[in-house]
């Protein structure tokens, strides 16, 4: 495993630390690497551990649920004792969510297509608030969601897909930040390697033992990369989107 461009050959430094990294495959499928036993299950795991910090019995909320990084989440904050809810589009991810990732609740936002039905279905879903939320998405989801954070609840930042095509990201809700005395930090998972033997240790545990689950969406051929990607910013990919070179 290592870190290269949209290539089929690729020239890197063999003595260079984390340039390659040879993996297992005993209990953990080959292509789990590069998702949830690679950089998006560890940016799953920096989030909720690091910067949302659960103890017990919180709320913690996450968009994209279904995603490479939203579906290693439930299983990683139901080990630590919270309630897990899931943002997804439509009910076939939806029913994922539930029946495979482990959530307690997901939110179709296809269904709940705008602020106040959004908010009012977290509502229900969150009956005791929102402790930490995990944002991969941002835009009027994240609204949304801001009007059921509690008093000193956590926001990981990870993605704000919504905005990845270059649109501004307004947002109406600004002021909850401040009278929910809210922490709210950005990261790049890849500046914090320190963590990430703890974080595929855990991970490959829970995909070798059966408690996370994750699907992936396969696309054949490097010629198929850019309509791959394309489909994964529409949300058309079902888990992990990767592209098989051979």
């Amino acid at each position: 495993m290592g870190m290269g461009g949209w290539q089929e050959y690729s020239v890197v430094d063999g003595n260079a630390v984390g340039a390659l990294r040879k993996v297992d495959t005993t209990h953990v499928p080959l292509s789990h690497y590069l998702g949830t036993v690679g950089m998006p299950g560890v940016a799953a795991w920096y989030g909720l551990v690091k910067i949302i910090a659960p103890k017990a019995g919180d709320t913690v909320v996450i968009g994209a649920a279904t995603g490479a990084v939203g579906s290693a989440f439930a299983a990683l904050a139901k080990a630590r004792g919270c309630r897990a809810v899931g943002i997804a589009g439509g009910t076939e991810k939806c029913r994922y969510a539930l029946e495979e990732l482990g959530f307690d609740a997901c939110i179709d936002y296809k269904e709940h297509s705008d602020v106040q039905a959004m908010s009012k279905a977290l509502k229900e879903a969150c009956p005791n608030g929102i402790d930490g939320y995990f944002e991969n998405v941002g835009g009027w989801i994240m609204d949304a969601v801001m009007l059921r954070m509690n008093a000193f609840s956590r926001v990981a930042l990870c993605g704000m897909i919504a905005g990845y095509d270059g649109a501004p990201l307004p947002m109406a809700n600004l002021a909850l930040m401040l009278i929910n005395r809210m922490k709210i930090e950005g990261f790049i998972v890849s500046e914090h390697m320190e963590v990430w033997p703890d974080a595929l240790k855990e991970l490959g545990t829970l995909v070798g033992t059966g408690k996370l689950r994750p699907r992936e969406t396969m696309a054949q051929g490097i010629a198929a990369a850019p309509e791959a990607f394309w489909g994964l910013l529409k949300g058309k990919n079902f888990g992990k989107q990767l592209v098989k070179l051979i």
